[in-house]
């Protein structure tokens, strides 16, 4: 049987460029300033920094020298990766690798699409129009993206306009993925990146020079970023804050989601560099320039821009990430000066971190299908293309209340990523074993790894991951199974079809790893 021809990633630059831009998305602008504003503001630092440290950062250099050690071996896949680490079974369970990034595409670009749009809108003075009536910038956004009402985007002028850009994104997805690692996810990255941070840095000069609100001279900047950042909110105490648990969860949910730590991307990614390539350097500069970008350019830009023109309820009482990104951020930007240019700057950097993050979501299921199939590009983005066109259908369909979208993002990318980081962790300490774990991690290293590391990975990071799932799954999972048992009585049961869409793509998946391992055996014997 022929093999595969190999892809590799044309530089080391391109491939830190391209996970970092696997990392770098709506999360580091929308996300994350939200979720400090809501827990505690400089507070949040602590556990956020602890979770960076002991889970995200040693997590991902082990998923970094998985990968490579996968690659080596001759897999792309996370089930051929976790079949030479644990045997035939193991392929079964790297399966989540796969499903994970691939379903939350599904949703994904839809919300990729708004991103677009509104950077087109205010190109084209749409928020001009609409001013700072903050509910007229609600409305435009709620008809937009159908949220009163399922079906309705097939059924308006404004649903086929938002259709029209999901198509777009779709499409520069599907023709970007498709000409493969170095000459489409690389080359677009190279630029993409630089053109993000470049955007963000304008629009950041413009927030940190805005002069204070005339009606509310204390509603400065400077205050702004102290309601943000000072290390506790009037009438709290630092150890009122670090003494919630759910302060402790979202901290670690955020490093997860900023991080792509637990989805199988960096593993795929990691597993086409050459065996003497470095891992440890690499992995710390991506982790490094997610970081500036979601704490520097994130964490100062969308708050104290709100607190500015808006007051500070924005910041003791956050809207959620679609709130913060597409009604409150419009209105800030309606009432700045030159709002229509760096709301389309900001928008754009909204879509490039966006479009970064999807294009690496569908490469771990296409690894698996050349693997497990045994054909090529071509044919595999054609079946996982057939496969998005019925989620994205399901998820732009079943719009109300967001009711698909949330319940697809809960299970991929909040139930399923801390099993799947929690299995990697064992397995890099335990399964391929400290020892020749930390051998593959040092193996071309530019960088001395500190001593400490070995112990974080075999004791520390398991152990805190258990522990917050644990709590984490005790606070949610209950409202979530009775959502699918229960379903509405006056509606269609849309998270039990989300649950049952998942559950089918996943079939086909187990399917697909059975005949890999078949293609497995025999190149063994052979």
């Amino acid at each position: 049987m022929a093999k595969r021809k190999r892809e590799r990633w044309g530089s080391q630059l391109g491939v830190i460029l391209a996970v970092t831009g696997s990392a770098v998305g709506l999360g580091n602008f929308l996300r994350f300033p939200g979720q400090a504003a809501k827990y505690g503001g400089g507070a949040f630092l602590i556990p956020y920094l602890v979770a960076f440290l002991i889970v995200g950062l040693p997590m991902a250099w082990a998923e970094w020298a998985l990968g490579r050690y996968g690659g080596a071996c001759g897999h792309n896949s996370s089930p051929g990766i976790f079949r030479v680490l644990l045997g035939r079974k193991g392929s079964y369970a790297g399966i989540l690798g796969t499903l994970m990034p691939l379903m939350i595409l599904t949703y994904y670009m839809f919300v990729e699409a708004w991103c677009l749009a509104y950077a087109w809108d205010y190109l084209t003075g749409v928020f001009a129009r609409l001013g700072t009536d903050l509910g007229a910038i609600e409305n435009h956004f709620m008809s937009f993206v159908g949220a009163g009402e399922n079906g309705s985007l097939f059924k308006t002028a404004v649903g086929a306009r938002t259709l029209f850009f999901f198509g777009l994104c779709f499409l520069a997805n599907m023709v970007l993925i498709y000409r493969g690692i170095s000459r489409g996810i690389e080359r677009f990255c190279n630029w993409a990146m630089p053109l993000l941070v470049l955007c963000a840095v304008v629009v950041l000069v413009r927030v940190l020079t805005l002069p204070a609100n005339p009606l509310h001279p204390e509603q400065t900047v400077i205050n702004g970023l102290g309601y943000l950042w000072n290390p506790v909110k009037p009438g709290e105490t630092l150890w009122s804050v670090l003494s919630r648990p759910e302060v402790w969860l979202a901290a670690t949910g955020q490093i997860f989601f900023s991080l792509s730590v637990g989805f199988g991307l960096i593993l795929t990614y990691a597993s086409y560099l050459r065996p003497e390539d470095d891992v440890a350097l690499s992995g710390l500069t991506a982790c490094a320039g997610n970081e500036f970008c979601e704490v520097v350019l994130g964490g100062m830009i969308a708050i104290p821009a709100a607190f500015v023109f808006l007051g500070p309820a924005v910041v003791q009482d956050p809207p959620g990430t679609f709130g913060m990104g597409f009604v409150t951020l419009p209105n800030v930007f309606n009432h700045m000066p030159l709002g229509s240019m760096f709301g389309f700057l900001f928008f754009f950097l909204l879509f490039l971190a966006a479009i970064t993050s999807s294009l690496s979501m569908m490469q771990p299921s296409i690894a698996l299908l050349e693997e497990g199939l045994n054909i090529g590009r071509k044919a595999s983005v054609l079946i996982l293309t057939s496969i998005l066109m019925l989620g994205g259908l399901f998820v732009t369909y079943f719009s109300k209340g967001f009711t698909a979208l949330d319940t697809l993002d809960f299970w991929m990318a909040n139930f399923f990523i801390f099993i799947f980081a929690t299995f990697q962790s064992i397995v890099f300490a335990w399964g391929l074993g400290i020892r020749r774990g930390m051998e593959e991690l040092e193996r071309g290293a530019h960088i001395r790894l500190p001593r400490i590391l070995p112990f974080v990975l075999k004791y520390v990071s398991p152990v805190y991951l258990l522990a917050v799932f644990a709590l984490w799954a005790w606070r949610n999972l209950p409202e979530r199974w009775n959502a699918i048992i229960h379903p509405p009585a006056d509606g269609p049961p849309v998270v039990l079809l989300s649950v049952l869409f998942i559950l089918g793509v996943g079939a086909f998946f187990v399917w697909v790893v059975s005949r890999a391992n078949r293609i497995w055996d025999k190149e063994e014997i052979s």
